[in-house]
């Protein structure tokens, strides 16, 4: 997405919420220009792997323009796709910075940054063609990976293809379900909550990726 394309508006609140960060900024990034817009999926259209998250970061994506870049939630996103050989490299910290993802697509649920990290219900939900047509795209065979409860759900209500099996399949870090030739793999966030705590430790992070690779 370029500056010069139309920029989603459907959500006042995330319009006023992303809009006011890029405004009144982090003091760390005073002297940077925020991306305050819509964050686009990132990575080759060809890409067999999608990986989808909640939600831009305020400080992160929403300021860098890149899904999981320049904040703390991808750190090990990044590592781990960069270790099964999804990414060139293995950090994440701007547009310009060379990274290029491999047969490996990121998005979000939610392409605004919301306030406190919770969208609303109707704001889900107006997000959803966005990211029904981001894994439309990917080709099969495929996997997707859902980091989060909310990328979850989000992912089963935005899908168009086969069902899954099992039916209703249930959020659970690991939980793997299929529908068709996609997989469909869920993760715990690797939000600061979840890793600092231990409810989501690096190796069961990484599982989920050695998984896919696995599947691919």
């Amino acid at each position: 997405m370029s500056k010069s394309e139309p920029v989603c508006r459907l959500c006042p609140r995330l319009v006023a919420h992303r809009e006011k960060i890029a405004q009144e900024k982090k003091a760390a990034f005073r002297e940077e220009e925020y991306w305050g817009r819509p964050v686009p999926i990132f990575g080759p259209q060809s890409a067999r792997l999608l990986v989808i998250g909640l939600a831009p970061g305020a400080h992160g994506a929403n300021r860098t323009g890149r899904p999981f870049t320049g904040d703390t939630s991808g750190v090990w996103l990044y590592e781990a796709l960069h270790e099964f050989g999804f990414a060139t490299r293995a950090t994440s910290t701007s547009r310009r910075d060379g990274l290029r993802l491999i047969d490996c697509r990121i998005t979000n649920a939610v392409r605004c940054v919301p306030p406190d990290n919770r969208p609303t219900a109707a704001e889900r939900k107006r997000c959803r063609p966005f990211l029904a047509e981001g894994i439309a795209v990917v080709q099969l065979p495929s996997v997707i990976i859902t980091l989060g409860r909310v990328a979850f759900e989000e992912c089963l209500k935005a899908w168009d293809g086969p069902a899954f099996a099992p039916q209703e399949p249930a959020f659970a870090h690991g939980a793997e379900c299929r529908g068709g030739d996609t997989v469909l793999l869920a993760s715990y966030h690797p939000s600061p909550l979840n890793t600092r705590t231990g409810r989501l430790t690096r190796g069961q992070f990484d599982a989920v990726f050695r998984r896919a690779r696995e599947l691919l």
